[in-house]
């Protein structure tokens, strides 16, 4: 029997957890930004937008996902993922492109034979998604994903909290896994 790959969640920044990948929550037009994609695009270096020009000319959709080298990143690849703008759609559509964005980074993951990843908070930040809301949707998501037979080639999921608040919300959400809050 093949054992249920670690769930943590830990306050850092997403640029330097080691791992096979970080997964960027980046815009539909893969050219870097703010936030988080910003972030991974300025420690990453220049590597990293030339990888998102020549692998998606046209970007990504929403819900979606693509890797790309993660340039001077200690982490080998980045997973880029375009979450929703949470104003843009209706509370369950919203929800079920998360949930694609989670899903389908997961997939590339494994697709690449990788064994360990890190998410950030996918579109709780500039694009608005509520973060108690976001954090159930991703937590459910990743939950039935490492439960299945694709997700069991995975050992270690990270969710890479910008800040005590934000762990703190993993921690009441899901207990079981992240321990309680204080």
């Amino acid at each position: 029997m093949v054992p249920m790959p670690q769930l943590t969640a830990v306050r850092g920044d997403i640029t330097t957890q080691q791992v096979d990948a970080i997964v960027n929550a980046a815009n539909s037009a893969m050219r870097g930004g703010g936030g988080v994609d910003g972030a991974i695009h300025r420690a990453g270096g220049p590597a990293v937008l030339e990888d998102c020009i020549a692998r998606f000319p046209r970007g990504l959709a929403t819900g979606d996902a693509g890797w790309t080298t993660a340039g001077d990143l200690p982490s080998r690849w980045v997973i880029h993922t375009v979450g929703p703008v949470y104003s843009e759609h209706s509370p369950s559509e919203a929800r079920r492109l998360l949930q694609s964005a989670y899903r389908h980074s997961l997939l590339e993951a494994v697709r690449h034979q990788l064994r360990t990843v890190a998410f950030p908070s996918i579109s709780t930040g500039v694009y608005g998604y509520p973060k108690e809301d976001a954090t159930k949707a991703a937590l459910e998501e990743v939950t039935t994903f490492l439960a299945s037979e694709a997700g069991s080639a995975l050992q270690l999921v990270v969710f890479c909290c910008f800040s005590e608040h934000d762990l703190a919300v993993y921690q009441r959400t899901a207990p079981i896994f992240f321990g309680a809050a204080l």
